[in-house]
């Protein structure tokens, strides 16, 4: 199975997460495609059968801006990727209240116009109380590695 790993990072943080996805679905089979900067055209031509956005939460709940043109292109365009199984991993800081992850809750609310199924509830994670995003991502990934073999 082809998983597409979209991510949306500041400072990197996310980034890596979404690097160390990508070596673990890897290993449990999977064909992942991670790039940082993805055109809609090259997501396309993956063809990916299953999606994990790997982002964080900028300024007032936004989504990095190395996310929002493929993030605005998706939108637009509406590509026909109904019934797809998908899950959002969510970086934030809850010290910033009503906008905690709500870069996750925007692919969230992207993926239920696209009709993509989320197979797992979406992970976030507190940077005020998480050192080890990557090693604390695991057990989810494993679940949603699980999710995606059915």
């Amino acid at each position: 199975m082809k998983v597409a790993i979209l991510s949306g990072s500041v400072y990197g943080t996310a980034e890596e997460v979404a690097r160390h996805a990508e070596r673990l679905l890897r290993s449990a089979g999977f064909e992942a495609w991670h790039n940082p900067r993805a055109s809609l055209e090259e997501l396309k031509a993956f063809a990916p059968q299953a999606f994990l956005a790997v982002t964080s939460t900028t300024g007032m709940g936004e989504l990095p801006d190395n996310l929002q043109p493929l993030y605005f292109a998706i939108r637009d365009q509406l590509p026909a990727w109904s019934g797809l199984p998908g899950g959002v991993i969510a970086l934030g800081d809850s010290s910033y209240g009503d906008t905690f992850c709500g870069g996750g809750e925007l692919v969230r609310e992207l993926y239920a116009e696209l009709g993509i199924d989320e197979v797992l509830p979406m992970l976030r994670l507190d940077s005020s109380e998480s050192v080890t995003p990557e090693t604390d991502a695991e057990p989810w990934l494993a679940e949603f590695a699980g999710a995606l073999h059915g």
